[in-house]
């Protein structure tokens, strides 16, 4: 069976490598994580108005 600190080291060691073979898609991961955390948690009815906008003018970019 596999001591408990090894299988946490050996997910970490994991986890770094994976994290240094995928930069980009790990900022964006992490972008997104925020953003969602902001809109959850702390943004005010204007910053979602002005979220709003922004995601607008994003959609029409992008199509």
């Amino acid at each position: 069976m596999v001591d408990k600190g090894t299988h946490t080291e050996q997910m970490a060691r994991a986890r770094a490598k994976w994290d240094a073979k995928n930069p980009e898609k790990r900022a964006h991961i992490q972008a997104r994580s925020a953003a969602r955390g902001f809109i959850r948690k702390r943004a005010t009815l204007p910053d979602l108005d002005e979220l709003t906008a922004l995601i607008d003018a994003r959609r029409k970019e992008l199509k």
